[in-house]
């Protein structure tokens, strides 16, 4: 019975993905299509970065107004007292500049796991999926574990977290779990994931989906990424394309 319950929870609908709070439309899978806004806490996509870049040149937060940080201090000051405050996204962000030696903190993937988790405690999915990675090579935590990496992925799954999703997909497929792998596929594909939707298709030409689930994964994966789009969004791709 606790394996069913586990089972229900694991594959229930997850919750809706965040959306822009200045356009209020989805928000795009791509970390670099995004940001975190450490003077407000706010996560912005790129259009509306760009379009309030484009009519104000005074490098504001187009949601708060505030002047950019003046240096990697001030950043992580801003990052620091949000953090206190439990503000999940900004801890997941202090960690990545552990992780990665950024912004005048040094490298510390220990830190860097510790905050990882502390911010996948509080909801935000992808620490746990970052977490899982950790564990999978080893870094910041005692020692490779593929148990916790499992873990910690279908923690992310739960939370929302469309990588993490597919990445479990991916560890059910080569533990020979078929119909587990596509369950998980079929729900990060809805999401707009690329590389699931790209799994689904292999498993239909393979038969392991039905026409009917394949036309329908295809349906769901097109609607969600049509709710991240916009002129924008667009022009913000196409300006950094550029640059």
């Amino acid at each position: 019975r606790a394996a069913e319950l586990h089972d229900e929870a694991l594959f229930k609908q997850p919750p809706p993905r965040d959306e822009c709070p200045i356009c209020m439309l989805t928000l795009p899978l791509s970390g670099s299509e995004q940001r975190f806004q450490a003077c407000c806490g706010k996560v912005l996509c790129n259009g509306c970065i760009y379009a309030a870049s484009v009519a104000d040149r005074r490098c504001l937060c187009p949601f708060c107004r505030t002047p950019s940080a003046s240096s990697d201090g001030e950043l992580i000051k801003w990052m620091e007292k949000r953090a206190k405050s439990n503000d999940a996204n900004a801890i997941y962000e202090l960690g990545c500049c552990y992780q990665n030696g950024r912004c005048g903190l040094p490298q510390d993937p220990n830190k860097a796991a510790e905050l990882w988790l502390q911010a996948g405690e509080l909801g935000y999915g992808a620490a746990y999926g970052i977490i899982a990675a950790a564990y999978g090579n080893g870094e910041g935590v005692a020692e490779m574990n593929m148990k916790k990496v499992k873990h910690y992925l279908e923690l992310g799954a739960m939370e929302g977290d469309v990588t993490a999703r597919h990445n479990l997909g991916a560890m059910e497929w080569n533990a020979g779990n078929m119909n587990r792998a596509m369950k998980h596929w079929i729900i990060s594909a809805a999401a707009g994931s690329d590389n699931s939707l790209n799994e689904i298709r292999e498993g239909y030409m393979n038969g392991h989906v039905t026409r009917a689930g394949f036309e329908k994964a295809l349906r769901a994966h097109k609607d969600a990424n049509d709710e991240t789009k916009n002129d924008q969004r667009d022009a913000a791709a196409a300006f950094h394309g550029q640059n």
